[in-house]
Formats: structure tokens, C-alpha cells, sequence
């Protein structure tokens, strides 16, 4: 790694105000990052009265949120909810994120977020957002299709999730003729903010906060054009710069299991950890830094695979197979130490369509065999591990049930139509997709927190850079969900300080 490499994953100690000789520019509130959170916040901040100046690193805002597929978690009762006959509730919604988004997740964050969610829905169609008014097939897809905008894309259906709170889809798709797009969203979001009167100061790299001698943030110094630059905030400072995935120096500090994975979910120029590098130097304390969202995608391109049965190294069942994704990739990497595989038989396998080799998506066929017992040698499992595991499976998918694991009636099916393959899911085999969850503490109104629960005067985190509704676990959409929500909280709350 070069100097200058080196440096891209470095924040820099904050500077004293005091040592300022020229502030270059000054506004009410500063928002570094110019993503999903940084958008909504300036946009936020600039409806309620204040003056924002935003900075982007690249030549233009969108970050990671404008490669993502455009799905937002958003429920209680929204009007797409109920135009696709679904009845949702607030309470329902925040039982089943306490229970799916935990341990440790943040009950108050959760309780503010699925009340105010049908109000957010608002404002996100205010901003020129449309959902097609009808909804996914749940066995075929957790994406949009031409016309339906509404998916389930979380466990919301599964064991033990639906004996917790009342099921409901509430994955609000960005799309365009049904292709997911996280582009679109991001430009009509950005069109918004700039309505609403946002500067945005583009090519611009924040690397300093500029803090008071009693540590109140007041500003930020940027290199712009290869100059140092300094920037007056008088009412505060929003880091919105994403998480520190692609920081690798900090993965192996913090969580150094997602180093295995292999694929992480960011843009080029984010989530290099910088605005929770900023946020620590000004005294914010970091929480959850080993949470991550990680993908196991195995039913992606085919969703028959959830028919099929997981199984680790010791050809033994270990999770029902209808939870979300990235249950399933967290599950897979923590606890089955990678090591886990996808049994099929011939009414379930389906080849990729370009390559033969691949079963369902890009997750490699190991082995195929006429009968179990030879499957099960060629995995090199324990004599009769994996024939019991199918064998005991069968009989209770015949009479529709799974008493170890209570995978849904829908899903249940004995695998018994040779040939039978296994596809090959354990870690560096297939892709295991991954972006971090944890980052600087903030309370209910996104402002930074100290170790002792102290505010840090003048400083917000939002979006990845901060710890939000997704603590642990997590469901597709809620990172934009909670990125476009806590941004929008961290621009009311700033501008709310303008004198």
C-alpha cells in the first residue's frame, strides 16, 4: 500500500477552531457525503429553514445507495401496503424488527422509525418516487416485476418471526418496467434536495472536523482542487460518508470473519470508514462494529432452491430454509463456519441459463449423484449423515410438516427424483455479498454519543456511518429505509439548532 493509499483509509485529528485564519465558506449545516442519508438530511435540513452546504467526494451524489436495487423497507400501513390488500400496523411492524434486527437492536430507534413510516412513505413519493400499485409472487421473487412494486423480502413469513408479529411484504421497489434501480431513486432524490435549495460542493475530500476547545463541532476542513479549505457550520455538522467495508484495516480490527466473503456491497469512493474516523477523533463512541450484513443468496435466481434443504459439513440440517438471505449468510460464515451446501433433487435444480456448471445463481454444482448415499460420498460426509437428514426430511415434508425447523407448508417438498446434487455454498466458493451495520452511537435524533451517553455538542451521524435500526440483523431494504430516514431525523434536528 502506497502513502497515498494509506491515507484514504486515515481521518485526521480534529483542528482547533481557534487555528482557522479564513473560513472559505459557512453555512448552517454541513453534510459530509452525499448518499441516500446525506441527501435526505440536506434535503430535511434545507425544508426546515437552514441554510446546507453538502460535500461529496465524488463528481457526483448517489455513493453505494445508486448501485443498490432502489428496495425500501417501509410498513405500518403504507398506501401501496393497502392498495395490494395488505393490512400492517406500527406495533406489528416493530415487534418483528426488534425480533429479526437483534440482539442489542435499538428498541427506540425502531419504535420512531415504524410509527413514522407511512409519514416517510409520504415524503419519499413527495420527492417524485412511484410504486406500481401490486404485489410480488412470494415463491417466485423478492424483487419488482413489470407493474408490482410491493415484495416481502425479509423473514417476516418465517419460523419464528411469523409467530411473533403478524406477517406483512414491506419492500417498497424503486423500478423502471420492473428492473430494480437504485440509479433512479438517487436521482430523484438528489433533484429534490437541490429544489429545496442544497448546495452541494462536489470532488470534495472532508477529512477533518473542526471543533471548539470545549470539543463543540464547528466545521470542517476539505481539500478541494488540491487546496486545504475550512467550512463555518453554525449549527452542525451531519456525517453521512456510509460504512467501512471496503477499509480493510478496520475489518481486521472489528470484524475480521467478513474478510472471508469476499464481495463487499459499495461504491468506489465509500464506505471506507472516514466519517466513523471523524466521529471517533471528535469523542463519539463506536457499537456494533462486528455486525454486518451478509448475503447468501442461494435462492436469488431461483427461488425453488428454499425446497431444497441446507446442510453443513456434517450433512446435517441446521436452519429453516425459507428465512431472509442474510439470516442465512450470517447463520452460514458464524456459525456453520462457512462450511454449508444446498441439497436438491431433479424437480428443484435449475442451471443458469449461460453456464451449465452454475446451479441458480453463481453458487457452483459440487457433486451430483443418483441415489443420496452416493451423494453423500462424494461430499465426503460421515456415513449416513446426510441419508438420514434427507430420509427424515422426506417422511415429515409427505405429511406437510417440519417439526425441527418449521420451514412454511409452501416450501416443503421430499426431495426423492434423482438425480440429487449438491450446490456449493461455503465461503470463497460462491459469493457471500457483505456491507457493515455497525458505526458511531447516536441517540433517537442521530446525534453522536460519547462513551459516558454525552452528546458530542454539534454532531450528527446518519445512515451506515452510524449504528441504526438494522443492529445486527437485517432484511433487504432496511438499509435504505434507515439511511433515508435517520438522514432526514439528523437534517431536522440539526437545522433545529440554527440560531
Amino acid at each position: 500500500m502506497t502513502e497515498g493509499e494509506a491515507g484514504m483509509a486515515q481521518a485526521v485529528e480534529p483542528r482547533r477552531a481557534a487555528s482557522v485564519e479564513r473560513w472559505q465558506g459557512e453555512s448552517d449545516v454541513l453534510v459530509v457525503g452525499f448518499g441516500s442519508a446525506g441527501v435526505c438530511a440536506a434535503s430535511q435540513a434545507a425544508r426546515d429553514g437552514a441554510e446546507v452546504l453538502a460535500f461529496e467526494r465524488a463528481w457526483q451524489g448517489g455513493g453505494t445507495s445508486a448501485e443498490s436495487t432502489g428496495q425500501i423497507y417501509m410498513g405500518g400501513g403504507t398506501p401501496l401496503q393497502r392498495a395490494c390488500g395488505f393490512e400492517d400496523d406500527p406495533d406489528e411492524m416493530a415487534k418483528y424488527l426488534e425480533a429479526s434486527c437483534g440482539p442489542g437492536a435499538d428498541v427506540a430507534k425502531i419504535r420512531l422509525f415504524s410509527e413514522r413510516s407511512v409519514e416517510h412513505f409520504h415524503w419519499i413519493t413527495d420527492q417524485g418516487i412511484r410504486f406500481d400499485e401490486d404485489v410480488v409472487d412470494y415463491q417466485v421473487s423478492t424483487m419488482p416485476a413489470p407493474g408490482k412494486a410491493l415484495s416481502w423480502t425479509g423473514s417476516e413469513r418465517a419460523y419464528p418471526f411469523c409467530e411473533i408479529a403478524r406477517p406483512a411484504p414491506r419492500g417498497h421497489n424503486v423500478n423502471v418496467d420492473g428492473t430494480p434501480s437504485g440509479e433512479l431513486l438517487m436521482r430523484t432524490l438528489i433533484a429534490g434536495a437541490q429544489r429545496a435549495g442544497v448546495r452541494v460542493q462536489p470532488q470534495s475530500d472532508v477529512r477533518r472536523l473542526i471543533v471548539e476547545n470545549d470539543g463543540h463541532v464547528v466545521g470542517v476542513e476539505a481539500r478541494i482542487d488540491g487546496d486545504l479549505c475550512c467550512f463555518r457550520a453554525h449549527s452542525a455538522v451531519v456525517l453521512a460518508t456510509g460504512g467501512f467495508v471496503s477499509n480493510e484495516e478496520m475489518l481486521q480490527r472489528h470484524a475480521p470473519e467478513l474478510l472471508r466473503c469476499g464481495r463487499p456491497i459499495a461504491a468506489e469512493t465509500s464506505d471506507d470508514g472516514l466519517g466513523i474516523q471523524m466521529g471517533m477523533a471528535a469523542g463519539g463512541e463506536t457499537i456494533r462494529m462486528g455486525s454486518a450484513c451478509i448475503v447468501l443468496g442461494f435462492a436469488y435466481g431461483n427461488r425453488k432452491n428454499i425446497r431444497g434443504i441446507l446442510v453443513n459439513g456434517r450433512g446435517q440440517r441446521y436452519v429453516n430454509e425459507d428465512v431472509y438471505q442474510s439470516l442465512h449468510g450470517e447463520i452460514a460464515l458464524l456459525r456453520q463456519d462457512g462450511d454449508v451446501y444446498l441439497i436438491v433433487d431433479d424437480t428443484i435444480y435449475e442451471p443458469n441459463p449461460e453456464d451449465p456448471e452454475l446451479g441458480g445463481t453463481t453458487y457452483p454444482l459440487l457433486a451430483v449423484a443418483e441415489t443420496v448415499e452416493e451423494l453423500e460420498q462424494e461430499l465426503g460426509m460421515p456415513d449416513r449423515s446426510l441419508t438420514h437428514t434427507v430420509n427424515v426430511y422426506n417422511e415429515n415434508a409427505r405429511r406437510g410438516e417440519d417439526p425441527f425447523f418449521h420451514k412454511e407448508s409452501c416450501w416443503l417438498q421430499a426431495l426423492d427424483t434423482p438425480p440429487f446434487a449438491a450446490i456449493d455454498l461455503r465461503v470463497g466458493k460462491g459469493p457471500y455479498s457483505v456491507f457493515t451495520l455497525g458505526g458511531l452511537r447516536t441517540d433517537s435524533s442521530q446525534q453522536v454519543q460519547t462513551s459516558s451517553g454525552a452528546p458530542v455538542p454539534g454532531l450528527f451521524a446518519a445512515g451506515r456511518t452510524a449504528s441504526g435500526i438494522p443492529a445486527q440483523g437485517y432484511n433487504s431494504g432496511l438499509s435504505l429505509a434507515d439511511c433515508t430516514f435517520s438522514g432526514r431525523v439528523a437534517g431536522a434536528a440539526a437545522a433545529a439548532l440554527r440560531p
